[in-house]
């Protein structure tokens, strides 16, 4: 397998076909779940396009000897050896804004049916149930919202659950409480415990690291109203999902609403037998909307950077550099 461009997962839409026609691609969905085999095909390609299943590891990077770009389609880049990409030469380029208003929506959205109940409302009329006092739920308004990571996506969320009359509370180590992410989003800036015992909704919108790998645990959990739902559409591994079942199975939390996991696809636990947890499969971005503006962002900074031009949305420099001895 020898192309300019290698992508080894699912990406599909007008600006990847113009991409095509104007450089040799090969489009492999399935190559992220086969290392060996694409540590092969990468020897020779110029640019290599992943989601978030491809790891993209310092080795991967070390056999592609012609490498100038990677593309991560999508915001995330816990799945990319920056330092290795870098330390190589290599642009990263992603897609931090192309994807954040349908996250921000989702969030809304499963906040609505945590309150509502309206997953296990329409199982129970499906099977032909019509028992309305079994579903009293809880209204958004006057409700706080506890947001944890005010980026991109958390602030959208907030200027949403915001028309909503919702109170907003955030708690981000990055940012300044004078932040127009703050002052835009009229959120109070608070510690992380004192968000947890005040907030009727949490929403998780931080990235991966060290620091916050499993940063949602037990004893998290238990600092949280008994009254207070869990909202995660960031990264599976920022959650202790023992830790959450066993909270949920103590009632210490209401409900909870995962569209990412630990592990995806995941083993079927307890989370799937609980009628106040809303499972999704890490669909948060997968609107029409955004993918065509993700797919159109990464081919565009891909065709850039081949043809010699910088790409926009670099995350270390802008053209490829040369690489050290």
């Amino acid at each position: 397998m020898s192309s300019d461009v290698i992508i080894s997962e699912n990406i599909s839409g007008k600006a990847l076909e113009e991409l095509q026609s104007s450089c040799g691609v090969t489009l492999d969905p399935g190559l992220w779940k086969a290392p060996d085999k694409l540590k092969k095909a990468v020897a020779n390609c110029r640019a290599l396009i992943v989601r978030n299943q491809t790891r993209v590891t310092a080795e991967l990077i070390s056999a592609a000897t012609r490498l100038e770009i990677i593309g991560r389609a999508g915001a995330g880049l816990d799945n990319v050896d920056v330092a290795a990409a870098t330390a190589a030469g290599v642009v990263v380029a992603s897609t931090p804004d192309q994807n954040s208003i349908s996250v921000a929506e989702l969030a809304i959205g499963m906040m609505l049916s945590l309150a509502r109940k309206l997953p296990e409302a329409d199982a129970h009329v499906r099977g032909g149930g019509w028992d309305r006092q079994r579903f009293v739920g809880t209204e958004l308004y006057g409700k706080s919202l506890g947001i944890v990571g005010l980026g991109r996506i958390g602030v959208l969320t907030a200027s949403r659950a915001r028309a909503m009359g919702m109170n907003i509370l955030a708690h981000d180590t990055c940012i300044s409480p004078d932040s127009v992410a703050v002052t835009e989003t009229h959120a109070e800036l608070v510690e992380l415990e004192d968000l947890l015992k005040n907030s009727d909704f949490v929403s998780c919108h931080l990235p991966l690291t060290p620091q916050t790998a499993r940063l949602f645990n037990y004893q998290r959990f238990a600092a949280m109203k008994p009254t207070a739902f869990f909202l995660n559409l960031a990264r599976g591994e920022v959650v202790d999902e023992k830790d959450l079942i066993r909270a949920l199975e103590d009632k210490r939390i209401a409900g909870a609403a995962l569209d990412v996991r630990q592990t995806e696809p995941p083993a079927s636990d307890a989370l799937c037998t609980m009628n106040n947890v809303i499972l999704t499969p890490h669909i948060a971005a997968f609107t029409r909307e955004a993918q065509d503006r993700v797919v159109t962002a990464i081919c565009r900074d891909v065709q850039n950077v081949l043809s010699g031009r910088n790409a926009k949305n670099f995350v270390n420099f802008p053209r490829p550099r040369r690489r050290e001895s």
